[in-house]
Order: C-alpha cells, then structure tokens, then sequence
C-alpha cells in the first residue's frame, strides 16, 4: 500500500462524461443518468483498502441523509482487479450488497474515468453543483485507521450543506489520502 494525497481537481472543472458497467445491477450508468440538479458526488472507492473499509459504514450514512434533500452519488472501483482481485466486480456486488449501499457502485475496468476525475487514492471525493462543476474535492473528515478520530464525514457534509443552503462552498479543502489507485 503507497500512502497517496488526491491531486485536488480545480474548483470549477466539468465532471468528466463517463458510462460504466454497475457490477450490482448488471446494467450501465452514465453521469447524465446520475447527476443530480442540486449536487453530485462521485467518490473513487474499492474493496480492500483499509482506508476504504474504515469508512464504508459512513458513505452509507452520508448517502442516506443526503439523498432524500435531492444529492445523488455514485462510486467508481478504478483497481486492477487482476494483481487486487477482491475488488473483481463479483466482490464488488457482494460488498455493495452486504452494506446495503443506496449508490451505483460501477466498475472502471479501463481506468479511464480515474484517469479523467484525476483520482489518485482511495478513497477520493468529488462534488459537483447542479452546472456540474467542482466545488469540493478533499477528505471525508479528519479519521483515518488508527487515529482514534471518529468517522463523521465532516468535511463532505460541511460542502453538501453548503451547497443545499445556496451558499458557495469554502475553498480551503484537505486532500482525502489513502492507498493509490492500483494501475495497470
């Protein structure tokens, strides 16, 4: 595991367009389908990161709070899933569906999606306003595995509600840092 910062997308930059296969659904989403008219978030997620593991439970928290006020979201596993095959799309399904996640989980075979949001770490955030520009790209909180700070989802909530009140989204934003993207 290589200890990875996000590159921190420029504030202002379009999502990147993709299409990807959903491993849980045997289907394909596209941002288009996905996007929300008030907020977007696209995280860089897989199975057997332990930075990813530790905050599983509060991606699905966040979700479920935030849904309902009209944010959609959706993760992306970028990995090699031939030298990490836990996180093969068959896992995948198993890990979505064992934690109950209310998101796309799909699967970016190519990389290319990775490649184009710029992630670098998993997990990464991404959040996007209604004209789907970036307005936040950082850490979920202050927590990671073995710092005996509580996963809260802090900083992720802080730009969402910033958002959701119309207010702009405070521009001083701490990369999210955990293991690099496994590249091809």
């Amino acid at each position: 595991m290589a200890l990875t910062p996000s590159s921190m997308m420029p504030l202002g930059t379009r999502a990147p367009d993709f299409r990807l296969p959903s491993p849980v659904s045997g289907g394909e989403h596209g941002l288009g389908e996905l996007k929300s008219d008030r907020a977007t978030v696209v995280m860089f997620i897989c199975n057997h990161c332990p930075y990813v593991k530790h905050v599983q439970r509060e991606l699905v928290d966040l979700a479920n709070d935030y849904i309902p006020k009209g944010v959609s979201f959706v993760a992306i596993n970028s990995n090699d899933v031939e030298k990490y095959p836990d996180d093969s799309p068959g896992n995948m399904k198993a890990v979505a569906e064992k934690l109950g996640y209310p998101f796309p989980y799909l699967y970016d075979e190519t990389q290319e999606t990775a490649r184009a949001y710029g992630a670098a770490c998993t997990p990464d955030f991404f959040v996007f306003d209604s004209g789907l520009g970036c307005v936040y790209r950082g850490q979920l909180d202050d927590s990671r595995p073995g710092n005996g700070r509580p996963v809260t989802g802090a900083d992720l909530r802080k730009a969402l509600d910033s958002i959701l009140r119309g207010e702009t989204v405070p521009q001083e934003q701490t990369p999210s840092i955990g293991c690099n993207i496994k590249w091809k």
